[in-house]
């Protein structure tokens, strides 16, 4: 330190003096910069530290806001809370209440539709019942009809059905004795079915042998060209047949001047009478009916009538013998009817003086109950009902009644 003290020393002492006060100047002029900084910076840092105070100040006031914001935030959100809690305890109640109605609602709909499904299933089986017994009926009536189809594809058991079906018709609509079946004619013919007709007249013919085969074959066409030969050919045997019938059936004087040529089937009626119009024409003029079952049976219906009028007019005169005797019969009743009201009558009169008779005894006995009884003396009337009844039990003597009478 010494050494360096020394050199220092020495080397000012080297130093100019010009040097010296320059450099003296240059360390006043740093050393007044330093004073100037140093002031500067004080000055500097007074500010900074009253800039911080206040700004420390300023938060102080910022932070007392906010912790009174704070603490109004808390109150705030303390009655929030319990505004939310009540809320929510309501709403927890309200839903409560209506989860339980849609329970209670939801159970009572479950239970209503079990019970409405119950229902329509009980009622659904009934169906299926009825329908498994129309399935049956219809397997039963396709069985049926199977077996109509079987006859009739064969002629001679279509031929019988036809006239089975007539003479149900026949025997059903007229008595025993007004029909007969298979008859033989005075020709060798032999008709499915004669009526008898009143008064002597000649028997009606009934001819069920339609001929159904052209029939079909005009159903069965597959084209109008075979239709329209298929029915050509059903024209031809209508012809034929119709010609048969006048000429086996129609005997002059031994059978009516018209016969029945028996249809059994409305529809086929009804189609040929549509179609075959000049057909039909023909079988009016060659005194050959048409008919279907409805027809036949109406006509059936009409012949009893007109069987049943001739058996009226055969016993008439046995009707007038019974209307003669009824009116004696009548006759008879009215004279005894008199007989009777004259017997009536003197009852009647009998009855009447017996009355008269009884409301005399009535009264008389009322006369008797009213009078007083008197010791020696007439009697008297009675004042009263005791005095009377005293009177009978003490005295005694000579008892005198007076009757009156009022005739």
């Amino acid at each position: 330190m010494t050494v360096n003290s020394d050199s220092l020393t020495v080397s000012l002492a080297s130093i100019n003096p010009a040097m010296l006060a320059l450099a003296g100047g240059v360390l006043l002029a740093l050393g007044l910069l330093v004073i100037i900084l140093l002031l500067r910076g004080a000055s500097l840092r007074r500010e900074q530290a009253e800039e911080a105070s206040f700004r420390a100040g300023e938060n102080e006031a910022r932070m007392a806001e906010l912790l009174k914001i704070q603490a109004e935030m808390q109150g705030r959100i303390a009655a929030m809370t319990e505004v939310f809690g009540a809320r929510q305890s309501e709403l927890n109640q309200a839903i409560s209440q209506r989860l339980d109605g849609m329970s209670q609602r939801v159970n009572s709909t479950i239970t209503e539709q079990t019970k409405s499904t119950h229902e329509n299933l009980q009622r659904l089986q009934e169906r299926l019942a009825v329908i498994d017994a129309a399935q049956n009926n219809i397997q039963t009536l396709a069985r049926d009809v199977v077996g109509l189809q079987a006859i009739l594809s064969n002629k001679q058991t279509r031929g019988a059905f036809g006239q089975s079906r007539m003479e149900t018709i026949v025997a059903d609509g007229l008595p025993m004795g007004a029909y007969a079946f298979q008859q033989t004619l005075s020709n060798g013919s032999r008709p499915d079915c004669t009526i008898r007709m009143p008064n002597g007249a000649p028997p009606l013919v009934i001819d069920a042998k339609f001929p159904l085969e052209a029939w079909n074959a005009i159903r069965d066409a597959g084209s109008p060209e075979a239709g329209k030969i298929a029915g050509q050919q059903f024209r031809r045997d209508l012809e034929v047949h119709i010609r048969d019938i006048a000429e086996k059936y129609l005997i002059q004087g031994e059978t009516q001047e018209t016969a029945f040529l028996f249809v059994p089937s409305e529809s086929i009626f009804a189609e040929i009478h549509e179609n075959f119009e000049a057909l039909v024409q023909k079988a009016h003029r060659a005194r050959i009916v048409i008919v279907s079952p409805s027809l036949l049976m109406l006509s059936i219906q009409v012949i009893q009538a007109v069987l049943k009028d001739q058996r009226m007019r055969a016993q008439a005169h046995l009707i007038q013998g019974e209307v003669a005797i009824l009116m004696d019969d009548l006759g008879r009743l009215d004279e005894r009817v008199r007989k009777l009201q004259g017997h009536f009558a003197m009852a009647q009169k009998d009855i009447d003086m017996v009355v008269t008779s009884a409301g005399k005894l009535t009264r008389r006995g009322a006369k008797i109950e009213a009078l007083e009884f008197e010791a020696g003396g007439e009697a008297k009337p009675a004042r009263d009902s005791e005095a009377a009844a005293k009177s009978v039990e003490s005295r005694t003597g000579l008892l005198k009644l007076r009757v009156v009478d009022e005739e």
